[in-house]
C-alpha cells in the first residue's frame, strides 16, 4: 500500500508543476487519461517493467538540466531528401522554420490549429488500449498534459515524407508533443524523426493503419549526450497492412523507447527495429509488446546495440498471441556488442502462446568483437579503428535492413560511420 501511495503521490507532484490543458476537441480524452493516471501513479524502479532502467528523472517534478550541443561539422540527419518539415523548438511547433504543411500531400495540422475532426477517434484511444496488460503512467501523463504535436490523415500515397524536426534551445526545457497519425484504406505514409527535443522530452505516437495501409517510420535520437527521453509508440494495423519502424539512437544519458503494436487484421505485417551505439553514461531501454490477435501475420523485433565505457543496453521484449492468431510468424532477436569489459546489456525476451498452429522464436546474445574476424581484416591491410568500425557496422546490418528505402538506410549508415569515427571504434 506504501509503494502505491508513494507512486500516487509521484504523479500529483508531476502535476503540480504543470498547466494541465482544459477543453478543446481533446478534453474528454485528457481528462480519462488523467484518471488513468492517478489511479496507477507514476513509475518507479520497484515496477518489473522498470526494474532495469531507473525512472527517477523522468518523472520528477522538475526536468534535470542538459547542456546544448554544439553540432560543429555534424550535419542534422535526412537534409538530403526531398521532405515536408515540421519544425518543434523545445516541443513548441515553430511555423516560421516549417514547411507549409498542405505540401505534404496529407492533411497535416498542428494542434494548435487542429478543430474538432478524425482525431477525436485516435487521440489517446490506442495509448488506453496498450495499458493492458502493462500499465504505461508516462504515456498516460503525456494524453493528459500534451499541448503540441501534430495530426495527419492519409487517404492515398503521400507524395512526400513527412519530418518532424526536434530542436532544443532551453538546457532546462521539458517537452511533451503526442501525435496521432492516421492512415485510411490502401494509404501510405513515410514519417521521419530527428533532434534532441528538449532537455527532457516525453512524446507519443498513435498510429491507426487501416486495411492494405503501409506505415514506414524512421527516427534518430541524438546530438545532445545530456538529454533524456521517454517516447512511446502505439499502433493497431488492419487487414494486410504493414507497419515498420527504424530507430538509431546515438547518445543521450537516459532513453526509453517503448512499442506496443497490435495486428488486429489478418495477413498484417509489423516490424521494429533498433540500432544503439553507446559510450560511458549512456542508458538505452527497448521496450517492446507485439499482439497478434488474427491469422497469418508477421511480426519482427531486431535489436542490436554496441556498448563501451560502460554504458548499459536493455531490451525487453514480449510477443503475445491471442486463441484463434493461428499461423502466426513471431521472431525476436536482440544483441548486444561490448568493446569493454565494464558494459553490459540486460534482456528479457518472451514469448507467451496460445494458438496451436504459429511460428515464433526469440533469441539474445553479448559478446566481444570476433578476434579471427579482426585478424583476418588487419592482415590484409586493414587499419585497426578501421577494421573494428566495419565489424560494428555488419554487427548493425540487420537491424538497418528493416528500413525499406535504401536511401534512407544508407543515410543511417553514414551517421554510424561518422559516430564511430568520432568515438574512435
Amino acid at each position: 500500500m506504501a509503494v502505491a501511495e508513494a507512486k500516487r503521490d509521484a504523479a500529483e507532484a508531476r502535476l503540480s508543476a504543470l498547466a494541465l490543458p482544459q477543453g478543446g476537441w481533446a478534453g474528454a480524452a485528457r481528462a480519462e487519461a488523467l484518471a488513468r493516471l492517478r489511479a496507477m501513479g507514476l513509475p518507479g524502479r520497484r515496477d518489473e517493467y522498470w526494474r532495469y532502467t531507473d525512472p527517477s528523472s523522468l518523472v520528477q517534478a522538475d526536468a534535470p538540466k542538459a547542456s546544448l550541443f554544439d553540432p560543429k561539422d555534424e550535419p542534422m540527419a535526412f537534409t538530403g531528401f526531398d521532405r515536408v518539415k515540421v519544425v518543434f523548438v523545445d516541443g513548441v511547433f515553430d511555423p516560421a522554420q516549417s514547411d507549409d504543411l498542405e505540401a505534404a500531400g496529407v492533411e497535416l495540422l498542428s494542434r494548435q490549429t487542429a478543430d474538432i475532426h478524425w482525431a477525436q477517434s485516435l487521440y489517446g484511444v490506442l495509448e488506453a488500449r496498450g495499458q493492458t496488460p502493462v500499465q504505461r503512467p508516462l504515456a498516460a501523463l503525456n494524453s493528459a498534459a500534451a499541448t503540441e504535436g501534430v495530426l495527419i490523415r492519409v487517404t492515398g500515397r503521400a507524395v512526400k515524407p513527412v519530418s518532424l524536426i526536434y530542436l532544443h534551445k532551453s538546457e532546462t526545457s521539458d517537452a511533451m508533443l503526442h501525435h496521432c497519425v492516421k492512415l485510411e484504406e490502401g494509404a501510405e505514409l513515410t514519417l521521419l524523426e530527428n533532434g534532441p527535443a528538449a532537455a527532457r522530452f516525453n512524446k507519443v505516437l498513435e498510429v491507426e493503419v487501416a486495411d492494405g495501409a503501409r506505415f514506414h517510420h524512421i527516427r534518430t535520437q541524438g546530438r545532445d549526450h545530456e538529454r533524456r527521453a521517454v517516447t512511446h509508440i502505439f499502433a493497431r494495423l488492419g487487414r494486410e497492412s504493414l507497419f515498420k519502424s527504424f530507430t538509431l539512437t546515438a547518445n543521450g544519458v537516459l532513453t526509453r523507447n517503448e512499442a506496443v503494436i497490435e495486428l488486429t487484421g489478418d495477413d498484417a505485417v509489423a516490424h521494429v527495429a533498433g540500432a544503439a551505439v553507446g559510450d560511458g553514461d549512456f542508458h538505452h531501454d527497448d521496450t517492446v509488446f507485439v499482439t497478434h490477435a488474427a491469422e497469418r501475420c508477421e511480426s519482427r523485433q531486431v535489436f542490436k546495440k554496441v556498448l563501451k565505457n560502460g554504458a548499459v543496453g536493455v531490451f525487453q521484449g514480449k510477443i503475445l498471441v491471442k486463441p484463434g492468431a493461428q499461423k502466426t510468424d513471431g521472431y525476436q532477436i536482440s544483441q548486444s556488442l561490448l568493446l569493454d569489459d565494464h558494459s553490459q546489456f540486460l534482456a528479457k525476451p518472451e514469448l507467451e502462446i496460445y494458438a496451436d498452429d504459429v511460428k515464433c522464436s526469440h533469441g539474445s546474445t553479448s559478446g566481444a568483437i570476433d578476434e579471427t574476424a579482426l585478424y583476418y581484416l588487419r592482415s590484409r591491410g586493414v587499419p585497426l579503428r578501421q577494421a573494428q568500425s566495419l565489424l560494428v557496422l555488419a554487427f548493425l546490418a540487420e537491424a538497418i535492413q528493416e528500413i525499406e528505402d535504401e536511401g534512407l538506410a544508407e543515410d543511417i549508415r553514414a551517421r554510424l560511420e561518422s559516430w564511430l569515427a568520432r568515438h574512435g571504434q
